[in-house]
């Protein structure tokens, strides 16, 4: 009987062990702070090369800024990054955006974005909601000449300026998608 219940001691210890080690945020790991290089390197490209977002970003009262998402997908896809939420170029929060879409699809591309918050209840709104977001997008990208033609409820619903840039990869297709941002702990 002992000899079961230290077998069943060492599995629970095995099972919390490698649970812990798969989430990534042990105590002295520097994922925030590559966030944090990343995010100040997307905004610096931003505005070097889309002049007009300095004044959109000195306008806003926060900035959801997402360096990397990379999107793939044949007919069903997905797309993941991570990024972070800054007031007053302070990150406060950091964030994950996932989403699921289904459609007339093909190919695989990476790109950042950028959420400008106008107003204290637009940021408040996110905050408070989960940060769900439902749109529908008709979007190419080849190299890094992409369009998107983005229809967003964060932009029905409340002052939200979005800013999707920086496209690499091949990517055709229609997509009906969901994104979620959630905050996360790096």
């Amino acid at each position: 009987m002992l000899k079961l219940t230290r077998r069943r001691a060492a599995l629970a210890a095995f099972a919390t062990l490698a649970l812990t080690a798969a989430c990534g945020n042990g105590v002295g790991n520097t994922n925030p702070q590559k966030i944090d290089a990343r995010v100040d390197a997307t905004l610096g490209f931003l505005f070097q090369n889309y002049p007009e977002s300095r004044e959109v970003s000195a306008k806003s009262v926060a900035a959801l800024v997402m360096p990397v998402i990379t999107e793939a997908g044949i007919g069903i896809g997905g797309s993941y990054g991570q990024g972070a939420l800054r007031v007053d170029g302070i990150t406060v929060d950091y964030y994950s955006a996932a989403a699921a879409n289904f459609g007339l699809q093909i190919g695989a591309q990476q790109y950042a974005h950028v959420l400008f918050f106008m107003s204290q209840e637009s940021l408040e709104r996110f905050r408070r909601n989960e940060g769900w977001a439902a749109g529908a997008d008709i979007e190419y990208a080849f190299s890094n000449d992409g369009d998107n033609f983005r229809t967003d409820t964060n932009s029905g619903l409340s002052p939200v300026v979005a800013y999707v840039f920086g496209q690499a990869g091949a990517r055709l297709g229609a997509t009906i998608e969901g994104i979620k941002y959630t905050r996360i702990i790096p």
